[in-house]
């Protein structure tokens, strides 16, 4: 006998092949975290489960485990309904959705049930959907602070990070992966203060319209100082996507002038 359980929002994150009818999934739910499910006959052309197993999609899925193994690692996926709502991502918009699925599957454990995360990801999907750059950057921004803090590798960001002395809104900041929030010498590119606070604030009314919007006015220094810190937890300055995304773009620059494209995540 399996055990079933109900019903959990999910987003399929990457898919193997298993066999000739059936896939490995890596789903992010909200209820579960992370879980690996087999879906078997997925791959079968009359399965209704073809037409639900989309990436960046939300669906409704329902899982069940052995009952003799009650921590088995991959459970079987027993019904996937599309929960509708959502556009398809085309184009750069896809290869953003993909980092996001990356890092989420590099920095976040199974069965670590992450709701903040989830609804933030769900959040991140639209902007990312809408095809403008600017939004695009400031929603992936937004989603890797809520990854870092979700996972407790982001300090406060109002504060200095050795001190826990409150910084002021004039104040020059930098965000160091080994030291947190410090402040910053003159020559170099820094946060304001203010930035910082309203970044902070943002996360903890975990308001993403006013996350993005506050990752939109500190671009430039959260971009750089971002990176790196995820590159620091991560163990490696490689993203698959990354690559992905800058080998794609250089064969757009071949055929077309070279400010055609768009930004790498």
């Amino acid at each position: 006998m399996a055990r079933s359980n109900p019903a959990s929002a999910a987003y399929v994150l990457h898919r193997y092949d298993w066999s000739e009818t059936s896939l490995i999934l890596d789903l992010f739910t909200r209820d579960q975290g992370r879980i690996a499910v087999v879906a078997k006959g997925a791959k079968r052309p009359y399965s209704q489960l073809r037409a639900a197993l989309l990436p960046f999609q939300r669906i409704n899925a329902s899982v069940s485990r052995p009952s003799r193994d009650e921590h088995a690692e991959i459970v079987t996926l027993r019904g996937a309904e599309w929960a509708g709502g959502a556009p398809m991502l085309t184009g750069a918009a896809l290869f953003s959705g993909f980092y996001l699925n990356e890092l989420l599957i590099k920095l976040v454990a199974r069965g670590d049930p992450h709701p903040l995360l989830f609804d933030a990801y769900a959040a991140t999907l639209p902007a990312l959907a809408a095809g403008q750059d600017l939004l695009t950057q400031a929603a992936l921004r937004a989603f890797e602070l809520v990854l870092l803090r979700e996972i407790g590798l982001l300090p406060q960001l109002d504060r200095y990070t050795s001190t826990l002395q409150a910084v002021g809104d004039s104040d020059a900041c930098l965000l160091r992966p080994e030291l947190g929030v410090i402040e910053a010498a003159p020559s170099e590119a820094a946060f304001s203060g203010a930035q910082l606070q309203r970044l902070q604030t943002a996360l903890d009314q975990s308001a993403m319209g006013a996350l993005q919007a506050a990752c939109t006015e500190a671009l430039v220094p959260l971009k750089a100082a971002l990176r790196a810190l995820l590159h620091y937890h991560l163990g490696t300055p490689r993203l698959r996507t990354r690559d992905v995304m800058i080998d794609a773009q250089r064969l757009v620059d071949s055929l077309h002038p070279p400010d055609a494209g768009a930004d790498t995540p």
